[in-house]
């Protein structure tokens, strides 16, 4: 009974979840569709200089960007709700499959960044945590503290320099080798890195001083295990939120570190687009990126009741 009645919850809150996804995807689609039309007319970039008013007017009309704005905001998502996300503008192409070509490029970027920012972050906070005011601890936070303040691009340019330029150790751009993926890894990797280091690092230190960890320690228990099954499960909270909002993070910042080191994902399509007002490739980019937040979202909401079972999600 009380299985069934469990299950019954989950499902309630599964379907609250996916509801509240549809109705943030709803917004941002309207918002993208918005201000993309407040950048400018991509016709203008299209034609030269001696194209007629016709000439205008007729690529305006194929394009359907003669129509009033909210007929083109409802005739675009009418064909959203059938899986039409647009042709491109620029390439010529269907707008999802452009995109879809350019999200394993970015993958392979993202998920190795937001991995290793996992296993080194939660680690070194732990330690840093142990060690407080330790130069150990002290490195690490100052490590942590730069690679919050100095933006990607700074840390991409800074590290082609060194080891691409200077040392000749690495490639300073393409996606040929596995050469390739070092750097702009390592700088996508910098940022979620610190954030969860110190995210940790906090969440241990105000977790020791709970009364059921002083009466563990007075208890005899390891102190290992008072580490890894008393104070790091209900510290973990706080960080598979940040991990969760971490991979926007990483997403929103490959825009940059993509065009930094040439790297041929959704993240310089995107910068691409924007500068040749390309709105369905913008818009597409824009959906899936919101999409995959939402998705990561419901995740770490799942994540926290698998972790602490006494939390529901709302």
């Amino acid at each position: 009974m009380y299985a069934d009645i469990g299950v019954a919850l989950m499902r309630n809150l599964l379907l609250i979840r996916v509801l509240r996804t549809l109705l943030t995807l709803l917004g941002v689609v309207t918002i993208t569709f918005v201000l993309g039309r407040l950048t400018g007319d991509p016709v203008a970039m299209m034609l030269p200089q001696t194209a007629t008013l016709e000439d205008y007017e007729r690529v305006r009309a194929a394009l359907g960007l003669d129509q009033p704005l909210p007929v083109q905001y409802f005739i675009y998502l009418g064909d959203v709700l059938q899986g039409d996300l647009g042709t491109s503008i620029v390439f010529n192409r269907p707008a999802a499959t452009v995109v879809a070509e350019r999200i394993p490029a970015t993958l392979e970027l993202g998920i190795p960044a937001l991995i290793l920012s996992v296993l080194l972050g939660i680690p070194l906070g732990i330690v840093s945590a142990y060690r407080r005011n330790h130069p150990l601890d002290r490195a690490i936070m100052s490590f942590s503290l730069a690679g919050q303040s100095l933006p990607s691009f700074f840390i991409g340019i800074v590290l082609i320099l060194i080891f691409g330029v200077e040392l000749g150790w690495t490639p300073t751009f393409g996606r040929d080798s596995l050469a390739h993926f070092i750097l702009p890894t390592i700088t996508l990797t910098i940022y979620p890195l610190a954030f969860i280091i110190r995210l940790t690092r906090s969440s241990i230190l105000e977790i020791l001083n709970e009364p059921y960890i002083r009466t563990a320690h007075a208890k005899g228990v390891p102190p290992r295990r008072v580490t890894y099954i008393h104070a790091l499960r209900n510290a973990l909270l706080p960080v598979v939120t940040v991990i969760g909002l971490q991979i926007a993070a990483i997403l929103s910042g490959s825009a940059i570190v993509e065009t930094v080191f040439a790297w041929p994902g959704i993240g310089s399509l995107a910068v691409q687009s924007i500068g040749g007002r390309d709105y369905p490739i913008i818009q597409t980019v824009v959906l899936i990126t919101a999409a995959g937040f939402g998705i990561a979202n419901l995740l770490v909401d799942f994540l926290y009741v698998a972790i602490d079972p006494r939390i529901q999600p709302n």
